[in-house]
């Protein structure tokens, strides 16, 4: 029995349909994200000051996130996720034939709309449909099924550009196409499912809420680090090519397909505020080295080591899951997208432009964010419940 196999094992076709989904959407977006630093300095002749402008746009749509709770008046969630795929497809489809600023940075906006609205709806669906005690393992499951897309993702630009010379425009666009396939086989295939409890469908905010907003807006403000810059350093720094920037990501996702749905059975049992605490331990040392490397071996192993960790935010999830009324699980995704990009929206930008000076202290403010989580995370009981309220654990 293969992998994909055991991960597939005894899942029913609400689970399945999530399944599919965790595949179709990284498959897609790594193609855009992989080759994002390649071509727009290949391409577009972009500095640290317009990739740091692009990811800022990047992250409107998030930002904007909580518009979905209106969204869900006029459309059921399932076919939102859907619809949101299929546009991520069709933004990474057209990516290609526009290297130019304004063109990148309109085909990047299509394609996060998508992107950030399908985040924020499977989110939903995946609370909603799991029981609590299933959660965290089935979220593992999810991530390396997401592993295994990335793989095939990173295997297929080796294959096209890095064998066969194919352009940057034929690959975005063979991505767009097969993910625009699988979200109109989904449709046919797929009924709808029944939602087991019926979802508020208005903004707010809760007091009791609010660790898992703090949680969520640092891991927000720290991920933008991790994700525009670290990876924008392996190319500018370091000089990796599209090739071995998709090994280095295929080390990452090799892990995570064959140990993520463990991490998540490790999650479930040692408890949201001792797998936080043990990741954010981990990324303050992360983020530090990010600051002084100058070798390009000890950059890659510091980059995997950062990714490795981000299986563990699964624990903020199940942290909420466990402390939420079940009627605000759709809202409150919505919003905790919101949140999580309010500084997404505006990092990037101001880091963007202290990178031009110095990349260290860059890297020294992810180190920051990282402290706040950890403090954060150590205000999480060792039980979260809905009625239990928040201690501090220091």
């Amino acid at each position: 029995m293969t992998k994909i196999q055991q991960l597939l094992k005894n899942t029913t076709q609400p689970q399945l349909f999530l399944l599919v989904m965790a595949f179709t959407m990284p498959f897609v977006f790594q193609v855009w994200m992989t080759l994002l630093n390649n071509f727009v300095v290949e391409k577009a002749a972009f500095t640290g000051a317009e990739i740091g402008m692009l990811q800022s746009i990047r992250e409107i749509p998030g930002f904007l996130a909580f518009t979905a709770i209106y969204i869900l008046i006029v459309i059921k969630e399932q076919k939102f996720a859907i619809l949101s795929l299929g546009l991520l497809s069709i933004g990474v489809a057209v990516t290609g034939y526009f290297p130019s600023e304004y063109g990148l940075f309109i085909t990047t906006f299509i394609m996060s709309v998508g992107f950030h609205y399908y985040e924020t709806i499977q989110q939903s669906l995946t609370l909603q449909w799991l029981d609590k005690k299933e959660t965290a393992h089935f979220m593992g499951k999810q991530l390396a099924v997401k592993s295994f897309a990335s793989l095939i993702a990173f295997a297929g630009i080796w294959l096209l550009m890095g064998q066969l010379s194919i352009s940057y425009e034929t690959t975005y666009l063979l991505a767009g196409i097969i993910g625009f396939l699988v979200v109109l086989w989904m449709a046919w295939h797929f009924p709808q499912f029944e939602q087991p409890h019926t979802q508020h469908k208005k903004f707010f905010l809760r007091k009791r809420y609010w660790l898992y907003y703090l949680l969520t807006f640092l891991s927000g403000a720290r991920r933008q680090i991790f994700v525009v810059f670290a990876g924008f350093m392996m190319v500018e720094k370091f000089g990796y090519s599209v090739s071995e920037i998709s090994i280095l990501f295929g080390v990452n996702y090799i892990f995570n397909l064959f140990f993520a749905a463990k991490i998540g059975k490790w999650v479930g049992i040692v408890g949201e505020r001792n797998t936080l605490t043990f990741e954010y331990v981990g990324l303050i040392l992360v983020f530090t080295g990010y600051a002084f490397v100058e070798n390009a071996n000890i950059a890659a192993g510091l980059y995997i080591i950062d990714h490795m960790f981000f299986a563990l935010a699964i624990a903020i999830k199940t942290y909420f899951q466990k402390i939420a009324d079940k009627q605000d699980i759709a809202a409150t995704a919505s919003v905790s997208f919101t949140i999580n990009h309010i500084a997404a929206v505006i990092i990037p930008v101001l880091l963007g432009f202290l990178w031009l000076h110095s990349h260290m202290l860059v890297f020294l403010v992810g180190t920051g964010f990282a402290v706040l989580s950890l403090i954060g995370s150590r205000l999480i009981p060792d039980n979260p419940s809905q009625t239990e309220h928040i201690r501090a654990r220091v």
